[in-house]
Parts: C-alpha cells; sequence; structure tokens
C-alpha cells in the first residue's frame, strides 16, 4: 500500500532535511500543500530537496512548480482546479463524499475523506462506516486508485486493505511527533514512520 505524506499548512526548518529522510526510508510521494504563502517560499523549500526526489512531489498550488523542479504532478481543488497549458504530470483530488468519489474516476488517483476521525482536525469525524466501504469496495468506487485520508495511524492502516484502498494520506499521526517551532530532533519522526511503512505493507 502506497503511503503518501501531506506537509503541514507552514514552513519549518528542518522540513527538507525529514521529507527527505522520509524519503530515503521509502515515502512513495509528497504532497505539498502551503495554503496562502508566497511561491517563493515553495521554491525554496524544494530546492533544498535533493532533486532525485522532486518526481514524489505534488502541489497543491503555484502550478508552475511542475515544470520549473520536475515535480511528479498537481493536486486540485476548488481554488486551484485548471490544469496548465500542455500539462502532462499526475492529476489527483480529494473527494469528500462517494458521490464525488463517483464523479473522479477519470483522475490519476484522489483522496477520500475522513475515512476515520481526523488527528489534526477533532471535529471532523469518520464519514462512513464500515458498511459503506465495503459496499463501495464491492460497487468498484474503491480501488487502488482511492488513498484514504483523515485519521490514518499504524493501528488504522492495516483496516483500509480490507476495504480496496490503494494507499493511505499521512499527516497528522506523523507530525504531531515533531514541533515545528523548536524541535531539532526527528529521529520520533522517522521510527514512526518506519513504523507506518510495517503497518503498510
Amino acid at each position: 500500500m502506497k503511503l503518501i505524506l501531506l506537509s503541514t499548512p507552514d514552513f519549518f526548518v528542518e522540513e527538507d532535511t525529514i521529507i527527505s529522510a522520509l524519503f530515503e526510508e521509502g515515502l512513495d510521494s509528497f504532497h505539498l500543500r502551503k495554503p496562502n504563502t508566497e511561491p517563493i517560499y515553495s521554491e525554496r523549500l524544494l530546492t533544498l530537496i535533493p532533486q532525485q526526489w522532486h518526481n514524489r512531489i505534488v502541489v497543491h498550488d503555484h502550478f508552475y512548480l511542475v515544470d520549473e523542479f520536475g515535480l511528479r504532478g498537481v493536486h486540485l481543488s476548488e481554488k486551484h482546479n485548471t490544469l496548465p497549458q500542455n500539462y502532462h504530470g499526475t492529476c489527483s483530488r480529494s473527494c469528500h463524499s462517494l458521490e464525488e468519489l463517483q464523479q473522479r474516476r477519470d483522475l490519476d488517483y484522489v483522496f477520500l475523506s475522513p475515512v476515520f476521525d481526523s488527528i489534526t482536525y477533532p471535529n471532523r469525524h469518520a464519514a462512513y462506516t464500515p458498511e459503506q466501504l465495503h459496499d463501495a469496495t464491492r460497487a468498484g468506487l474503491i480501488d487502488r486508485k482511492v488513498m484514504a485520508a483523515g485519521g490514518v495511524n499504524s493501528e488504522t492502516l492495516p483496516r483500509l486493505s480490507d476495504y480496496g484502498f490503494g494507499g493511505a494520506v499521512i499527516l497528522g499521526d506523523l507530525w504531531t511527533r515533531f514541533n515545528i517551532h523548536s524541535g531539532l530532533d526527528y529521529k520520533e519522526v522517522i521510527a514512526h514512520f518506519r513504523k507506518l511503512r510495517k503497518a503498510a505493507e
């Protein structure tokens, strides 16, 4: 099962080092989502990440960065919903209902959320029962192109294979293990990612 890491909304000093280390550990893809930030900060972060990992990075805005840095692709949203002219990378999008999921079959892959109770947003609860997810799998809605998002951790990860998901989106379960404002030692982040990789096997 693929593991996709979603960035924190804020930039921080050790970010490029941690992302590079996670790629070394087998991270499949990194989604760079920094809402309402100037593109120059994303450019700086990408410059600091070794070029060998650029083809595993997807951006949620500032789509010109794909060509400039040789990135994997873009993630569309209501705010940023138009592909660049002559675009050739991957294209993904988030879905927040099974009905919306049915309408997004033409994309390379999609996020479906929230599958479990959110770690990052305590008031955001799972939107689907296990029965609904199994029914969606049997109906062909959930397949290898659908990535589960929301509340994914080492305990919930193994359940995703039973539902037929192709991967999982990690956010709060990993980033809560590092203080982006004052942290320097990110060993716990790496150790926990190894635990997630094992759970995803």
